[in-house]
C-alpha cells in the first residue's frame, strides 16, 4: 500500500521521534461486490485510480446527486493526504449523450436544429453543475471526461464484445448478451430471472433475453448520431462508462464509485461488458455506493413537490425559508455514514450551520500549519475506517475543545487543517461569518426598519405586534437584544446573526 511514502509525508504527535512514527492505519473500504470491508491495495504502489459515475447533464443536479460528489471528494482528499496528490487519479465523468437530453433540448428550443439545441442545453447545465458543486468545497477532478469525445472508444469496444460472442446486432441495435457474460448480476446478487421481472430493463421483440442491454441504438436524422459498423446511431449508456473509464484508468482500476441506485442496471452492465472485452476477472478491486436520499422523510419526487435541487439550496429560500451555505449542506451530507440513508430536513442544516458556527468562532482565523497531528489522527483513526464520516466530526469537535481549553502548540490550526481534510473551514471567521449573513438574505435596512417599528409598539405596550416583529425576525436567523441607552434610559435593541 505504499505505507512507508505515506508515512514520510504525514505529520506525527510532536513528541514522537520520526523514528518511531506509528505505521499509518490500512485504508478500509466497504466493497459492494464482496458485501464487506476490504484493505485498498493499489494495484500499483503508491498509485491509485478511482472513477466515479458523475451527472447527465439535461437539469440542475438534485441533492441527492450532491452526495456521491460530496462522499467521493472526502475519499479523494484521503487518497491524497495518504499517497500523495501526484500519485491519485479520479476520473468523474460528465454524460452529455442520453436521451432524457434530446428531450429537454427539443421541448427547450422548438424549432431549433436539435444538435444545436442539445449543445445550448448540456453547455448550460454543466456550467451551472460546476458551480454549484464548487459552493460545496469539490476538489476537481484529474480528469473529467465527456461521453461525446470518446465514441470512437465505445465503437472498439463494442467491436471487441461482437468478436468474443459476447454481443449481437438486432435490427441496427448491438446488444451485450447477458447469458453469456461472465457472472452476470454478481454485483447487484439477482439472477437473470429476478432482473426480467425487475422494472428498469427495456423489453423488446428483438433481445435474445429481455434483460440484454443496448450498446449501441440507431438515430433519426433529427437525432444525434455518429456513423459505426452498425449505421448510424448513438452509445447506450452502460458502454459509455466502460470506454471512458479504460481510456482513463486502465482495463482494471482500483476503486469505482456511485449512488446505490446505479448499481443495477448500470453498474453491473458495466462490470460484465468490460469484463468480457478484456477477459479480466474484474474492473475496479472495490465497488463503493452510496446509500439513498430522501427529503423530509419522504421519497424525493417531482410529483411530491418535494425535489431540491444544489442551486435551490445555494441560491433560494425554498427550502427552509431561506438560503444555505455550500459548507452547511457539505456537513448535514457527512453526518451520515455515507453507506446509509439520509433524511435530507432543514433541522439537519441548521444544526450543520451551528456546528460550524461554533468551529469558526474558536478557530476560523488560525494559522493552517502545513502538517497536523490531528489530521493524521482524523484520517487514521476515522476516514481510513470505510470513510466514517460521524466518527470523524465526533473527533473535531474534541479537537475544537482542545483549542477552547487553551490552544497549546497552535491547536487552532491543526484542528482547521482536519477539518479541511473533510473539506470544511476553508475559508475565514469574518468570510464565514459574511457568508452566512448573505445566506440568511440579511438586508440591514430592513432589520432596522423592523426594530424602529417593534421598539414603537413596545412604547405603545403593543407586545403582540412588538412579539410579532421578534418572531418574524428569528424565523429569518436574526435574534434581538433589548438594552437601554446608559446615557439617556431610552429602550435600544441591537440586533446580530443568531448564534448557537
Amino acid at each position: 500500500m505504499g505505507e512507508g511514502r505515506a508515512n514520510s509525508q504525514e505529520g506525527s504527535p510532536v513528541s514522537t521521534a520520526d523514528s518511531d512514527k506509528p505505521a499509518a492505519a490500512p485504508i478500509r473500504l466497504y466493497d459492494s461486490l464482496r458485501r464487506q470491508k476490504v484493505a485498498l491495495e493499489p494495484l500499483e504502489p503508491d498509485k491509485v485510480r478511482m472513477y466515479v459515475c458523475g451527472p447527465t447533464v439535461y437539469d440542475f443536479a438534485h441533492i441527492g446527486n450532491a452526495r456521491p460528489i460530496i462522499v467521493f471528494d472526502v475519499l479523494f482528499r484521503l487518497l491524497r493526504h495518504r499517497y500523495g496528490a501526484d500519485h491519485v487519479t479520479y476520473v468523474r465523468n460528465i454524460t452529455d449523450v442520453d436521451d432524457k437530453i434530446n428531450a429537454r433540448a427539443a421541448e427547450e428550443y422548438p424549432g431549433r436544429p436539435l444538435n444545436d439545441a442539445i449543445a445550448e442545453v448540456t453547455t448550460r447545465t454543466t456550467a451551472q453543475f460546476h458551480e454549484d458543486i464548487a459552493a460545496l468545497g469539490v476538489l476537481e477532478p484529474t480528469v473529467e471526461p465527456r461521453c461525446t469525445g470518446h465514441i470512437p472508444e465505445m465503437i472498439a469496444m463494442i467491436e471487441t464484445l461482437i468478436a468474443k460472442g459476447f454481443a449481437y446486432e438486432a435490427e441496427g441495435h448491438v446488444l451485450l448478451d447477458t447469458a453469456r457474460a461472465p457472472d452476470y448480476g454478481q454485483l447487484s446478487g439477482r439472477s437473470l430471472d429476478e432482473m426480467t421481472a425487475g422494472a428498469r430493463v427495456e423489453v423488446a421483440p428483438y433481445k435474445k433475453n429481455p434483460a440484454d442491454s443496448v450498446l449501441w441504438k440507431p438515430s433519426t436524422d433529427e437525432q444525434p448520431g455518429w456513423e459505426s459498423p452498425w449505421g448510424r446511431g448513438r452509445p447506450g449508456w452502460h458502454i459509455e462508462c466502460s470506454a471512458m473509464a479504460e481510456k482513463h484508468l486502465g482495463e482494471v482500476f482500483d476503486i469505482h464509485g456511485g449512488g446505490i441506485d446505479l448499481q443495477f442496471p448500470h453498474h453491473e452492465n458495466e462490470l460484465a461488458q468490460s469484463r468480457a472485452a478484456h477477459g479480466t476477472d474484474q474492473m475496479a478491486s472495490i465497488w463503493m455506493h452510496n446509500g439513498f436520499l430522501q427529503v423530509e422523510g419522504e421519497k424525493m419526487s417531482k410529483s411530491l413537490g418535494n425535489f431540491v435541487t444544489i442551486h435551490e439550496l445555494l441560491a433560494t429560500d425554498n427550502f427552509g425559508g431561506r438560503r444555505w451555505h455550500g459548507e452547511v449542506l457539505r456537513l448535514a451530507m457527512l453526518m451520515t455514514h455515507y453507506r446509509q440513508p439520509i433524511d435530507w430536513t432543514a433541522h439537519g442544516l441548521e444544526v450543520a450551520e451551528k456546528v460550524l458556527d461554533s468551529w469558526y468562532r474558536v478557530a476560523g482565523d488560525a494559522t493552517v500549519p502545513e502538517t497536523s497531528d490531528f489530521e493524521t489522527e482524523l484520517a487514521d483513526t476515522a476516514l481510513a475506517d470505510d470513510l466514517n464520516t460521524p466518527k470523524a466530526i465526533t473527533l473535531l469537535h474534541s479537537m475544537c475543545d482542545v483549542v477552547r481549553e487553551g490552544n497549546p502548540d497552535n491547536a487552532a490550526g491543526r484542528f482547521k487543517r482536519a477539518a479541511q481534510l473533510m473539506g470544511l473551514m476553508q475559508t475565514s471567521a469574518e468570510e464565514w461569518d459574511a457568508a452566512k449573513r448573505g445566506g440568511l438574505d440579511v438586508d440591514e435596512a430592513a432589520i432596522e426598519a423592523a426594530i424602529a417599528e417593534r421598539l414603537a409598539a413596545r412604547a405603545a405596550k403593543d407586545f403582540a405586534t412588538s412579539d410579532r416583529i421578534r418572531d418574524e425576525l428569528a424565523a429569518k436567523g436574526i435574534q434581538l437584544k433589548d438594552g437601554k441607552n446608559p446615557d439617556t434610559g431610552e429602550a435600544v435593541t441591537t440586533w446580530e446573526v443568531k448564534r448557537n
